[in-house]
């Protein structure tokens, strides 16, 4: 079993940067971690994911903004969300997904276990 703790979230102005970082505790090599946002009266979306060996993925509203990193040595997945717009304000999710070695991650595949969240809102 698998616990997920998101952090990083917060406050930022149009244009300005977060990183989120999720922590996994277990035997993170074994998953692709994904990262997802939901807000307001919005259904979840899944905006990137990066596989077992490294391979990423990114949803085109997020491409070229946000980088996905995973460092299993410290049980770690981040997202460096850089150019956040308002439209960026969301609830975000980190979840994993035991998959092959070299399986390609997901963004649409159910996901196994599920991180409480972190907020980031972007206004001025």
């Amino acid at each position: 079993q698998l616990q997920l703790v998101e952090s990083g979230g917060g406050l930022v102005q149009p244009g300005g940067s977060l990183r989120l970082s999720c922590v996994v505790s277990g035997l993170i090599s074994d998953y692709s971690i994904g990262w997802f946002r939901q807000a307001p009266g919005k259904e979840r979306e899944g905006i990137s994911c990066v596989n077992r060996s490294g391979h990423t993925i990114y949803t085109d509203s997020v491409k070229d903004r946000f980088t996905i990193s995973r460092d299993d040595a410290k049980n770690t997945v981040n997202l460096q969300m850089n150019s956040l717009s308002p439209d960026d304000t969301a609830v975000y999710f980190c979840a994993a997904r035991r998959t092959p070695l070299f399986s390609p991650c997901s963004l649409a595949a159910p996901h196994d276990y599920w991180g409480q969240g972190t907020q980031v809102t972007v206004s001025s």
